[in-house]
This record gives structure tokens, C-alpha cells and sequence, in this order.
């Protein structure tokens, strides 16, 4: 497979600066993989496609103040500083730009109380630093970082917690997981209601989620290992559902690769927490998930790719085809897209 063949042709006034108001007045493409067919509904109809003892998956992890502002000590160039992951204790794996000045030794002050010193180039050209400071390190990012929003968004964030979902718990993500950007707490309850089992995991989104495809051929690519941990009580719960023939739908593609991570074979999973450097695309045979809920990803990303695997390339290229005629918004303020399951 070649990286051409995820491409598609997207006008930039479609990708959404802003979020609409309320999550859940965005729009929403049900797909069908059995019978090819498209629907256009709203995101406030998705309970018309949920069942009693079905199971939602959602990813419970909140996105870090991530992006530090700094600079060289000696020359006082401008520094960013990108917190991806802690590897222990004050060492972290970032980005850094300007990236060719960033060399090992390099001191980063970002306050008086803050600084970071560059120890070592990772594989993937990142930085790993180690940070110094006085006082508690989390109240210290809470006040200096700012939450991370991707380089295709240009508007300025009025509230930083539109870019979290109402659900968000487990802090440690270095971008949202924005499938889940659409649940209003209302909306969450309602499918409770109704007998919709509502399941959380926690994947903490790094760089083997948005880090672009470079290789020509797909399967050259390699992914970046992310943190994720799947209870022993989601994975019963996930297990019972399977057992009563009900469906396992994954909120969002970071749940897909928690979930598919965690399998022990088909229908079989347990709890566990690990890294994962999964990547799923047009070939990989799902063992838990039995729908998808997602967002429009961008062309020639892992994301499309993995959304590919489930409902077929030529289909979901056909449906982003048709998301660019009907006005559909896309990426992370975007619009929604429902995947039933395969036949």
C-alpha cells in the first residue's frame, strides 16, 4: 500500500477553527460498510443507532498545558518546548523548536522558577530534557504551559476546556482525543438511560498519534509508543457485552488502539496497562471493536488509515468525497462520523 492512496483533496475553509455550540449540535455521518450506504444526521441522534446493552468505549484522558514558552540561556533565542511523555521522576520526551539549536547540554529557562536541560536526540528527532524548578512541578505547568492546540487551528481557544472532553480524568495527553469533544454530560446520561453501557480507558496521546506518514510504502511507517491502562472492570464489562451479542463501539481511534493493544484474541481481553506502538491499517483483523464514533482525519494520516482497515479504503474515501460536497467540518473542531458494524 502506498501512502498516495489515503490522500484526498480537502478546501481549507472546511477544517473548523472553532467548536459549535452545544458538542452535540455538530453534524454526524452514519456509514454502513455492508451496505455502502451514507446518512447525514446531527450528533444529538446518535441514540437512534445504540441498543440497550450495547457498549460505548471512551478515552478518559486529559490533555496536558503541553507547550512551554522559553529561552536559550546565553543567547536568549526563543525556545518551544512540547511535553510528550514523562519517561521518570523530572525527565520528559519532548519537541523542541527551533529544533537544529536544541543540542545536548542546552539549558531552556521558561522563569525564574523553571528551566529544562537538553540530554540526549531521540530517533524520532525529539529532545529529551530534564527539568529543574522550584516547587511543586504541576502547579508550575499549570501556570506557565498552555494547552496545545493543532497547527491547523488558527483561532484563538476562548475556553481551554472545549478543547477537553466532559469526561476527561487521567491528566497526561498531549492533544485531545476528539471524537469524544462531541458528548455532552446530558447526552452521556440519556444513553445511560436507555440501557447503553457507558466504558472508559485511558490512552495518553503522544506522537504515534499525529505524527505524519513519511515512508512511501504504509507498512514502513513506525509508530511511536504510547502509555494506555484498560481496568479489569472495562474489560469484563467489554467481555459481557460481546457475550450477550451486543456491540463494543470505540469512541474515538486512540480507544481503537487501546482496545486492540489490550486483546488476547478475539472477543478476549483483559486489564492492563502498557505502551502500545500498534498500528492499524487496511489488513489488521479487529478482535474487540464492532463500530467506530470519529472524527474526519487528515489525508495520508495513520488515523485515516486505521479508519480505512475497519470500513474498507474505497468506502471511506467515497465518504470523505461526499463530507467535502455536503460541507462536512473537519479535524478536531469538526464534524462527526458514525462506522456500524462490518458484516
Amino acid at each position: 500500500m502506498k501512502l498516495t492512496d489515503f490522500d484526498y483533496d480537502l478546501p481549507e475553509e472546511l477544517i473548523a477553527q472553532t467548536p459549535v455550540e452545544p458538542r452535540n449540535a455538530s453534524r454526524l455521518m452514519v456509514l454502513d460498510p455492508v451496505t455502502e450506504s451514507i446518512e447525514h444526521r446531527h450528533f444529538y441522534d446518535l441514540k437512534e443507532y445504540l441498543e440497550p446493552g450495547d457498549t460505548l468505549i471512551f478515552n478518559d484522558t486529559r490533555v496536558m498545558p503541553a507547550r512551554l514558552l522559553g529561552w536559550r540561556e546565553g543567547t536568549g533565542g526563543k525556545v518551544e518546548v512540547f511535553l510528550l511523555r514523562r519517561i521518570d521522576g523530572d525527565t520528559w520526551e519532548t519537541l523542541v523548536k527551533p529544533g537544529r539549536k536544541a543540542r545536548e547540554g542546552q539549558v531552556v529557562r521558561f522563569s525564574d522558577e523553571l528551566t529544562c536541560k537538553i540530554l540526549e536526540t531521540t530517533d524520532f528527532g525529539g529532545r529529551i530534557v530534564k527539568f529543574s524548578y522550584d516547587g511543586i512541578f504541576e502547579e508550575i505547568l499549570d501556570r506557565l504551559g498552555e494547552t496545545p492546540l493543532p497547527p491547523y487551528i488558527h483561532e484563538k481557544l476562548m475556553d481551554k476546556e472545549r478543547y477537553q472532553t466532559v469526561y476527561s480524568k487521567e491528566q497526561g495527553s498531549a492533544a485531545a482525543p476528539t471524537a469524544g469533544l462531541h458528548f455532552t454530560r446530558e447526552q452521556m446520561n440519556e444513553l445511560r438511560d436507555m440501557g447503553v453501557n457507558l466504558g472508559f480507558v485511558t490512552l495518553h496521546v503522544g506522537l504515534g498519534t499525529f505524527r505524519p506518514v513519511s515512508t512511501e510504502n504504509v507498512e514502513d511507517h513506525v509508530m511511536h509508543k504510547e502509555y494506555y491502562s484498560i481496568s479489569q472492570d472495562t474489560a469484563d464489562l467489554i467481555k459481557a457485552t460481546k457475550a450477550a451479542g451486543k456491540r463494543v463501539i470505540a469512541v474515538g481511534t486512540t480507544s481503537i488502539r487501546t482496545l486492540e493493544s489490550a486483546a488476547a484474541g478475539v472477543g478476549e481481553i483483559a486489564g492492563r496497562t502498557d505502551w502500545t506502538s500498534i498500528f492499524i491499517y487496511p489488513g489488521y483483523v479487529f478482535k474487540i471493536v464492532d463500530g467506530i464514533i470519529t472524527n474526519f482525519h487528515l489525508p495520508k494520516s495513520t488515523l485515516i488509515m486505521l479508519i480505512s482497515a475497519f470500513a474498507g479504503r474505497e468506502f471511506v474515501l467515497k465518504a470523505y468525497e461526499q463530507a467535502v460536497k455536503e460541507r462536512y467540518r473537519f479535524f478536531s473542531f469538526g464534524d462527526a462520523m458514525m462506522i456500524k458494524r462490518k458484516g
